[in-house]
């Protein structure tokens, strides 16, 4: 069995109740009112709007088309649709912040733009004048808005030519981008610069360019360019250990079926020994490099992702692999991108992967230095990811990335250890903003010196289960809690002899794992990063398919934030600062102890559905009085949601659906329908209190992301708590702008995990509980069946 308990069961599939009722429309304008002075406002904004225009006429370069690109600064949210007509039909291209809209132009539009401000000037009633209200600045897109983090932190560089990567708008038009696309290449070839590679994609135009320091200043003033970055740059760390593998057992091979997991990274040597019974396939997609791993982190991380606790293996003598190993080399000699883009080479290794071998599980065990998460739009390699999740049905596994430090400190690790984790400095590096995929921050495990433990001058700067003083920290975009998960990822030490030095991985506090160089007599390696706690989900991930083959991406998700809870050693070190706790920890470290299958006083419900954009759908959550009875003691409730939506840059939503769950207790199913019913005087789900005693995040919290779970604690089983009903409402609500993106419906996956295990620990009879739930869950069941 997956979880090793003779007592374990399948999960318990939960049924959708009937009806399906449909959601209140709400509809609603700026909160900004009048300016104290509505014709000053307006006559302002006329001359801000001439003056931008004037300069993007100026100082812009390029275009497919003749029309200007203006920046529009709101004092308020406001739909960009209404914007765009209150601004004279333009086309609004992106959504750069919940208030910041860029728009393309053209001079009849600005010229009837400029008219209804005169006449909103002059005391005239227009149209939109709430949204012009709300109007607060008109600018064009300046040369300091395109550049990117690291290149207003590096500069370009002294020898030319150098590379830079341009990331164009993404119109929404099929025609139009693929003019936009062309002109740009064109405008580029004729200026002598040289595109390396592009990503040609409606979620994302990118161009890997070689040219002169000339050209790259005209990037910076092309109207289409959206952004101007250094090409990605990858940290990586890592030192040896020693052990004798040939004192170990021979290592079989895993199982007929067994799921696949594929390793994204520098390659791995397919001939270790512990590894070369579980390797199916090892293809390099970097041109002309071999599939085998020259620098040793594609390796490390493959071990990890097949054994999730390699010093446990060497602990028991014995490896035997659960999983299929693949591996894809993205990385060169150097453990760097090559001169193509890396979104193109994942895509191409991902499809190779789903195509031959129906691989679900994906690890990327990196972060791009030069793209920390500033809190705008989602971009780059994180695009595509969740792009690619929702087209192709897989998980990708991916790192924070690791925090050494900025020009702001820390100046002592040790003594400043917490605060920095939080700082400005220690954000999500890319791909970690990514929604549809599953980002793991790091933990310390380790915290004693082993190879020298009498040296008191090497001291642990996290104790064990806090986290990891190089992971970093969410959220992601709108607030969406990032990272989802963390897990060991090993810890640092300080020289007490030479206070606030960094050593990585060398005084045993890292994490263990196989070395390229067996043949060297170096079978295992220590290291620390965010890069080896990933793979440790991304293991717990492919063995969930071991028990549920055909499940999606999102059940997998789902499964495991709901079975993820904060390690008391982080809680305990933020204190009252939960906001800090959830941004560094997320939903918390998985417990795999009835994560694969349900024990006996921890049963795991589930369900995959699709829904039609504003409806809701209903689950009555069996708790039976097995669950309620004895004393009192903790009890939890945990419900998990996940979805994988299309995504759009160029909206600050990001997401082109929206669907969240509601945990409410009613007195019937009848009761619950008729509170999310829109036909029903206050009908609006928006308005029906969720239960919230006892609960860990609320709603408004947790439904910023696309994987949304809480626990519900009871610690006393109340008359009222054991009469009532108990049901999930899951309800979805799409921004109109997703129409076109959305499907008719969405699929969602929803797990629901019930634990008494306390009740085990105070000899409380909850043996039944697996048996009464799967008793009351057949009851339903047939009763449907005579409707």
């Amino acid at each position: 069995m997956a979880n090793g308990a003779e007592n374990s069961h399948p999960h318990l599939e939960l049924a959708r109740e009937e009806p399906v009722t449909e959601r209140r429309p709400r509809r609603g304008f700026p909160s900004t009112g009048p300016p104290d002075d509505p014709r000053r406002h307006a006559t302002e904004l006329r001359e801000r709007l001439q003056a931008a225009r004037d300069a993007a006429a100026t100082e812009d370069v390029g275009g497919y088309d003749e029309r200007r690109l203006i920046k529009i600064t709101l004092a308020d949210k406001v739909q960009p649709e209404d914007v765009a007509r209150a601004a004279g039909n333009v086309q609004v291209v992106s959504q750069e912040e919940d208030t910041l809209l860029l728009a393309f132009a053209s001079d009849e539009q600005l010229a009837a733009f400029e008219a209804r401000l005169t006449s909103l000037a002059t005391g005239e009633r227009v149209s939109y004048r709430q949204v012009l209200y709300a109007l607060r600045d008109l600018d064009r897109w300046t040369p300091d808005d395109r550049m990117g983090w690291a290149l207003k932190r590096d500069g370009f560089s002294d020898q030319e030519p150098f590379v830079v990567d341009a990331e164009l708008w993404s119109l929404e038009r099929g025609d139009e981008a693929r003019r936009l696309r062309g002109a740009f290449e064109r405008w580029v070839a004729e200026r002598g610069g040289e595109i390396l590679d592009a990503v040609r994609q409606p979620h994302l135009t990118l161009h890997r360019i070689r040219c002169g320091r000339a050209l790259a200043e005209e990037l910076l003033r092309h109207r289409d360019v959206r952004t101007l970055d250094l090409p990605a740059r990858i940290g990586l760390d890592q030192a040896l250990v020693f052990a004798d593998v040939h004192r170990l057992e021979t290592t079989p091979g895993p199982p007929d079926g067994a799921p696949g997991i594929a390793v994204l990274d520098s390659g791995i040597v397919a001939g270790h020994p512990l590894l070369a019974p579980a390797v199916g396939d090892a293809q390099s997609f970097v041109r002309d490099a071999p599939a085998a791993d020259e620098h040793g982190h594609g390796t490390f991380v493959s071990g990890i992702a097949l054994y999730d606790d390699v010093a446990d293996g060497l602990r028991q003598g014995r490896f035997v692999p659960a999983l299929r190993l693949l591996s894809g080399r993205i990385l060169n000699e150097r453990n760097e991108g090559d001169v193509e883009l890396m979104e193109n080479q994942i895509e191409r290794a991902v499809r190779y992967f789903v195509d031959n071998y129906g691989c679900r599980i994906f690890n990327l065990s990196y972060g791009d230095l030069n793209k920390p998460y500033q809190g705008r739009h989602v971009a780059g390699l994180a695009v595509t990811l969740d792009a690619l999740s929702r087209e192709l049905d897989v998980l990708f596994i991916v790192a924070t990335g690791n925090y050494r430090g900025d020009a702001d400190g820390p100046g002592d690790w040790r003594a400043e250890y917490p605060n920095y984790l939080t700082s400005a400095g220690s954000s999500l590096l890319d791909p970690a903003p990514a929604l549809n995929a599953v980002t793991v921050g790091s933990i310390a495990r380790h915290e004693r010196n082993e190879r020298w433990p009498e040296d008191p001058g090497y001291l642990p700067v996290a104790r064990s289960g806090q986290p990891s003083p190089f992971t970093r920290h969410g959220p992601s975009v709108n607030g969406a809690i990032k990272p989802d998960l963390v897990d060991y990822g090993g810890n640092v030490t300080v020289h007490a002899r030479a206070v606030g030095r960094l050593t990585l991985g060398r005084q045993g506090v890292g994490e263990l794992s196989i070395s390229r160089d067996f043949a060297t007599a170096r079978p295992f390696a220590e290291d620390s990063g965010t890069s080896f706690a990933a793979p440790r989900v991304a293991n717990a991930a492919a063995r969930i398919l071991a028990e549920h083959p055909d499940a999606s991406a999102d059940l997998c998700r789902a499964m495991l934030v709901a079975h993820a809870r904060t390690p008391g050693a982080c809680a305990d070190l933020f204190g009252d600062d939960t906001e800090a706790l959830r941004n560094v920890t997320g939903y918390g470290h998985v417990d795999r102890s009835a994560l694969y299958r349900s024990l006996e006083d921890c049963v795991t419900l589930w369900t995959e559905e699709s829904i039609e954009n504003r409806r809701h759908h209903f689950y009555e959550i069996p708790l039976p009085d097995e669950f309620w009875e004895g004393s009192s003691r903790p009890r939890e409730v945990t419900v998990a949601l996940a979805f994988r939506p299309a995504v759009r840059t160029t909206r600050m939503d990001y997401r082109a659906a929206f669907i969240s769950f509601k945990f409410v207790r009613a007195a019937s199913l009848d009761e619950v329908a008729n509170w999310f019913n829109a036909e029903v005087p206050r009908g609006d789900a928006t308005r029906i209190p969720e239960y919230a005693s006892g609960r860990r995040l609320s709603e408004t919290i947790r439904s910023k992301g696309t994987v949304q779970a809480s626990t519900w604690t009871f610690k006393t089983a109340s008359e009222s708590r054991r009469d009532g009903s108990w049901f999930v409402a899951v309800t979805r609500n799409d921004p109109p702008w997703g129409t076109n993106l959305s499907l008719e419906r969405e699929p969602y996956a929803l797990t629901v995990v019930l634990d008494d295990r306390a009740g085990q620990e105070l000899r409380v009879r909850t043996s039944r509980l697996y048996a009464a739930i799967e008793a009351r869950l057949r009851a339903r069941a047939r009763l449907r069946a005579t409707r």
